[in-house]
This record gives C-alpha cells, sequence and structure tokens, in this order.
C-alpha cells in the first residue's frame, strides 16, 4: 500500500483513468445512456429467422473479457443477467485512430467498469447469442476491484 493507503490494484486503475481522460473521453459522462432492450430479453428473444434485435442499445458492467488481436469478446452484466459481445478493432474505430480499441478497450478498461454498447444480435459458431458492437461507450470507470464471489456448497454468492 501506498502513503494514500491504495492497494496496487486500485493504483493501476487510477492510473487507467488518467489516461482515459488523456485519450480525451469522460469516464464518468453526466449525460443519461438510453438504453432499448436487456440482457434477458434479449437471451429469450432473439430469433435468428426474424432478424430481431438489429439495433439494440445496453448497458452493463464489464465481467470479463478476451482479446484476440483485431477481436475480442467480453461479457457484460446489467440487472437482468449477463450476456456476451463481441467487439472488432475496425467496427468501433472505422478511420486510422484506433484508440478506441488499441488502447481504451485492451489497456484501460477493467473488470467492474460500467459500458454501454450499440450494435446488433447475432448468434456465434457455437451458438452463443450475442452483440456484435458497433459503437462502445465509456459510462463509469470503476476504481476498486469488485469483491471476490464466494461459492459454498455448490451454490455461488456474489460477494
Amino acid at each position: 500500500m501506498n502513503s494514500l493507503g491504495l492497494s496496487e490494484q486500485e493504483q493501476i486503475r487510477r492510473n487507467s483513468l488518467q489516461k482515459i481522460r488523456e485519450a480525451g473521453i469522460d469516464p464518468y459522462p453526466a449525460a443519461q445512456y438510453h438504453v432499448n432492450t436487456t440482457a434477458s430479453e434479449i437471451k429469450n428473444d432473439f430469433n435468428d429467422e426474424k432478424n430481431n434485435f438489429q439495433d439494440v442499445c445496453v448497458a452493463g458492467r464489464l465481467m470479463s473479457r478476451r482479446i484476440m488481436g483485431k477481436a475480442s469478446f467480453a461479457e457484460i452484466q446489467d440487472h437482468s443477467g449477463r450476456i456476451q459481445v463481441y467487439v472488432n478493432r475496425d467496427e468501433i474505430c472505422p478511420g486510422e485512430n484506433k484508440t478506441m480499441y488499441n488502447d481504451v478497450f485492451k489497456k484501460y478498461l477493467d473488470i467492474g467498469d460500467i459500458i454501454g454498447i450499440k450494435g446488433f444480435v447475432f448468434k456465434t459458431q457455437v451458438g452463443e447469442i450475442s452483440i456484435h458492437v458497433k459503437e462502445l461507450t465509456v459510462l463509469n470507470k470503476s476504481l476498486r476491484p469488485l469483491p471476490i464471489v464466494k461459492e459454498k456448497d455448490g451454490k455461488t454468492y456474489d460477494a
């Protein structure tokens, strides 16, 4: 711990906060972020044949992230549940400036941060219902790590 009583992870998160600000992104935007559906609605009502959920807007806490070069999968959680999102560098950064993906998404976002995404719903090759992200917005930078999940007798309890 440093003189401010911050753990190493909290120091790293505060450094990421500063880097996000330096990239010209407000990590705590005051404006409302309007969503038009939830994770559970998408999972329950998605249908390949109907082409429903073509323009979705959801917000949630970043719970996991799997970075694979120019594309990544992540999982966000809203009040109704979790859903997988697919992020492609060239989709969220159509021009020459790839900062939003290369720096912000890959380096500065942490588990627990809240993001807003706009995109369309699709089913992956393994059958997972996912959101293909067209636009990503940082809504809240979490400065403390999430509590550790506890398991007892085969049941999982979020701390």
